[in-house]
């Protein structure tokens, strides 16, 4: 495959074929992100990415699943989308999902009915990265989007048929905002919805801007333990009304967490307690290490 830059995608892609329709993030604005600095965002013509599918289509006998990298390839027109999407299932019939990043803004500008079309085409994941569900962080870490906006956008996908993966980041408000991170997540996790629910903890790069408010003082790193007791506090306001697949088993993360809610919830919610009263249950920095 041709890649420009660095790649990223969700965990749950690690087995998926990676195909580049965007370059960079749109938005690429958020202090905490590192990911896509060093790009200047574009669109790829689409006659490169169908280029890319078909020597795909000759090196892989087997393709189950395809990510559409890079950032937020959601952002891109439906008309174009569908016709990616269309040579897909043309290349590779035996492709159970497609998958993509996507921002509230990206879904909010897409109609309903867009939404659907899409699900129809082959669009079995949309992954959303909240962070948090605190206005004060989100415009802390200049997200560019309201909880409502963020919000809404989960109840479109679902309401579309497409399963909402959504991500929130532990520690993001330092030790100053943590409660209100907690408190305010646990209650978004509430009144979206969504299908998934993963929890990373923040992980510095010195590339974020993050990095030189936490140098100039202006943001203090919880520790671990305080970690520990910001996902309890996180987890006692998650109260879905549907079931919802929550993970918190990420590399970056002290205690790995699976379960779906609301159903696993005290399960969880001990472990943490134990966690919280045994510090040699957390996971050694080494260990952390990305």
């Amino acid at each position: 495959m041709r890649y420009e830059g660095d790649i990223y995608r969700p965990p749950s892609e690690a087995y998926s074929l990676l195909i580049q329709v965007t370059i960079g993030c749109s938005h690429n604005k958020c202090t905490f992100c590192s990911m896509f600095k060093d790009k200047r965002f574009r669109v790829r013509d689409v006659t490169e990415v169908m280029e890319d599918l078909e020597m795909a289509r000759k090196t892989y006998r087997k393709v189950e699943r395809i990510f559409l990298c890079d950032g937020d390839a959601l952002c891109l027109a439906t008309d174009k989308l569908l016709v990616i999407l269309d040579r897909i299932r043309e290349l590779f019939p035996e492709c159970k999902r497609v998958s993509v990043y996507g921002s509230a803004k990206d879904v909010l500008r897409k109609t309903p009915e867009e939404l659907k079309r899409l699900r129809d085409a082959g669009i079995g994941m949309i992954y959303l990265g909240a962070e948090s569900g605190s206005q004060k962080v989100l415009d802390a870490v200049c997200k560019g989007v309201t909880r409502e906006q963020m919000i809404e956008s989960v109840h479109r996908i679902e309401d579309a048929g497409i399963p909402a993966s959504v991500t929130f980041i532990s520690g993001l408000a330092g030790k100053e905002g943590w409660e209100d991170h907690a408190i305010e997540t646990g209650k978004m996790i509430s009144e979206m919805n969504a299908s998934y629910v993963g929890l990373l903890t923040l992980m510095l790069d010195f590339r974020a801007p993050i990095t030189g408010q936490i140098d100039r003082g202006e943001i203090h790193l919880l520790s671990a333990e305080e970690v520990v007791a910001e996902t309890y506090l996180l987890l006692k306001h998650a109260n879905p009304t549907k079931p919802c697949v929550f993970r918190s088993n990420h590399a970056s993360n002290y205690v790995s967490l699976r379960g779906n809610l609301p159903a696993d919830k005290p399960r969880m919610m001990e472990q943490l307690q134990r966690a919280m009263e045994d510090t040699g249950l957390l996971k050694d920095e080494r260990f952390r290490m990305l």
